[in-house]
């Protein structure tokens, strides 16, 4: 793996972290989750497999933020606005 690569992988890794805090299943199931999929994928060696891991992790950054966005939407909907 170059140095670019890892020190992108790193970079989603702590960035995943960072969005586990608010997972609703609780911080520590998200962390060893995760900490077992990059655990799985640490031996790869294929550039342009890596490559598309990393898009796929940014795929699934982007899916958490807006899973958090739309979670604090609904929340501040239901504060404003009576449903009866």
């Amino acid at each position: 793996m170059s140095q670019p690569q890892r020190r992108a992988v790193l970079n989603l890794y702590k960035t995943l972290l960072f969005l586990g805090r608010d997972w609703p299943q609780g911080y520590e199931l998200f962390r060893k989750r995760l900490h077992n999929v990059f655990l799985r994928n640490s031996e790869e060696t294929d550039s342009k497999k890596i490559d598309m891991m990393l898009k796929h992790g940014q795929f699934v950054v982007k899916e958490i933020e807006a899973l958090y966005k739309l979670k604090k939407y609904r929340a501040m909907k239901r504060r404003y606005y009576d449903d009866n």
